[in-house]
C-alpha cells in the first residue's frame, strides 16, 4: 500500500496534465469533425466522437494499470516483448485486413488493432535494454549497427505493408544513438543523404554529379595534407555519384501516382484535383483560420467534408480552421513542453535504461509530430501517420498512452534495475 501511494505522489504532475490537455483538446476536435447539429440526435457512442471516448476512457485504464504494476515486468521481459511484436508484423502481411492501401490492421470484432502502433512499445523497450548494457560503446561502429537493427527490422515488415509513415517513425532511434556516444558525423552523412536524395529529384543527374565533383575537390584543396585524404575523397565522390544514380532509379520504379504525389510535393507538377487534393484542402483550411480562426464547430472545409481523413491524419487542419494561427502556436508550444519534459526527466534518471527509453518516446513523439504538421502544411509528403494524443482511433491512442505512461511509472521510482 505505501509503495502504491509513493508511486502516485513522486508522478510527473506536469506531464500528466499535458497529457490530459491534449487527450481532452483531441477530443473536442474530433467531435467537431463529425457533429453535425443537422442530422444528428444527439450524442452517439456509435459515432468516431463516441468511441474516441471511449477509446480514451479505456486509455486511462491502461495508465493507471501501468502506474500499478511493478516496472520491472517490462525492463525482465522486453525482449519477449520484441518477439511478439515482430511475430504480429508478420501475421499481418499474411492475416491483416487491407484499409487506405496498407495491410497494416487485424480485425478483432468490430474493431481493428493496428499491431505497428504497439511494435513502437516494444522495440523502445528492447532497443533501451540493449543499448544501455554496461559495456555497449556506442562509439564503436560494430556497435552502432548492431544497435540499429533493433529498429530497422520492424522499420523494414512495416514498409512490407507497405505503410511508410509508420515505418518513418523508426527512423527517430538513431537521435538516440546519437545521445548515447554515436559521432555526429553519421547524423550529418544522414541529412546529406536526405539533400541529395531531394536534389536528385530536381536537378539533373549529370549537372549535380559535377556539382558533387566540385565540393570533393574543394574539400580535398583544404585538406591536402596526405594522399590518404584523396582516398577519401575519392570513396566520397564515387559514394555520393552512386547514390544520385540510385534514386533516379528508384523513382522511376515507383508507380505513377506515386510519382506524381511526389513531384507536387516538389513543386514539379500541379495536381490540385488528384495527388495534390488531400495536402491543397488541408492548407485552405489552415489559411481560412487567419489570426485567431472561425470559431469551434464552424468551421466550414470541416463541415463539408472538404479534406479527407480529417479526424485522424489531417486533424491538425481543424485546429487551424478553428482556432487560427493563436490555436496551432498554443498547440505547438504545449507539445513543445512536452517533448522537453521527457527529455528533462530521461536526463535524471538513475540507469541508463530509463534514460535510453525516454529519449526514444521523445523521438517517437516528436517524429510523430514532425511528419504529421509537415505534410498537413505541404512541406512533408503525405504517408498517413496519427498526430498523437489528437487523431482518432484507438490503437494509436493506447499505444502512446502505454509508451508514455511506462516511462511516467520509471521516473516514479528513478528506476535503477
Amino acid at each position: 500500500m505505501n509503495a502504491e501511494r509513493n508511486t502516485f505522489k513522486n508522478i510527473d504532475k506536469p506531464l500528466l496534465l499535458i497529457y490530459l490537455l491534449l487527450v481532452v483538446a483531441g477530443w473536442f476536435n474530433i467531435f467537431s469533425v463529425v457533429y453535425d447539429p443537422e442530422t444528428s440526435a444527439g450524442f452517439s457512442l456509435a459515432s468516431r466522437y463516441g468511441k474516441q471516448l471511449l477509446f480514451i476512457g479505456l486509455a486511462f485504464l491502461i495508465g493507471a494499470v501501468v502506474l500499478l504494476v511493478d516496472i520491472r515486468i517490462f525492463s525482465q521481459f522486453a525482449y519477449l516483448y520484441y518477439g511478439i511484436a515482430i511475430g504480429l508484423l508478420c501475421m499481418v502481411l499474411v492475416l491483416g485486413t487491407e484499409i487506405s492501401g496498407a495491410k497494416a490492421w487485424i480485425k478483432i470484432g468490430s474493431f481493428s488493432i493496428q499491431p505497428s502502433e504497439f511494435a513502437k512499445i516494444a522495440t523502445c523497450l528492447a532497443f533501451a535494454k540493449y543499448v544501455s548494457q554496461p559495456a555497449m560503446d556506442m562509439k564503436r561502429v560494430r556497435n552502432q549497427i548492431a544497435a540499429s537493427l533493433w529498429f530497422l527490422l520492424p522499420m523494414g515488415l512495416i514498409l512490407l505493408q507497405p505503410d511508410a509513415g509508420s515505418a518513418l517513425v523508426f527512423v527517430s532511434f538513431a537521435l538516440v544513438l546519437y545521445r548515447e556516444g554515436m559521432s555526429g558525423k553519421v547524423l550529418l552523412a544522414g541529412m546529406v543523404a536526405v539533400v541529395l536524395f531531394v536534389a536528385a529529384l530536381l536537378v539533373n543527374r549529370y549537372i549535380l554529379i559535377g556539382v558533387i565533383a566540385a565540393a570533393v575537390l574543394l574539400l580535398l584543396f583544404l585538406n591536402r595534407r596526405s594522399f590518404k585524404n584523396i582516398a577519401l575523397a575519392v570513396l566520397l565522390f564515387t559514394v555520393c555519384s552512386f547514390y544520385t544514380l540510385g534514386v533516379d532509379y528508384a523513382f522511376n520504379k515507383l508507380s505513377a501516382h506515386q510519382q506524381t504525389r511526389i513531384n507536387v510535393l516538389l513543386g514539379k507538377e500541379s495536381d490540385i484535383k488528384g495527388a495534390g487534393y488531400n495536402v491543397n484542402q488541408s492548407k485552405i483550411a489552415i489559411g481560412s483560420g487567419g489570426f485567431h480562426g472561425k470559431g469551434y464547430l464552424q468551421g466550414t472545409q470541416t463541415k463539408f467534408n472538404f479534406v479527407p481523413e480529417q479526424c485522424t491524419d489531417f486533424i491538425f487542419c481543424t485546429l487551424g480552421e478553428e482556432w487560427g494561427w493563436v490555436g496551432c502556436t498554443l498547440f505547438l508550444v504545449l507539445y513543445m513542453v512536452l517533448l522537453i519534459r521527457i527529455v528533462k526527466m530521461a536526463e535524471r534518471q538513475r540507469s541508463a535504461y530509463a534514460r535510453v527509453y525516454g529519449y526514444g518516446v521523445a523521438c517517437i513523439f516528436f517524429m510523430h509530430l514532425f511528419v504529421n504538421v509537415g505534410m498537413t502544411i505541404g512541406l512533408l509528403p503525405v504517408i498517413g501517420i496519427p498526430l498523437p494524443f489528437f487523431s482518432y482511433g484507438g490503437s494509436s491512442l493506447w499505444a502512446f498512452t502505454l509508451l508514455l505512461f511506462i516511462f511516467v511509472k520509471m521516473d516514479t521510482k528513478r528506476y535503477a534495475g
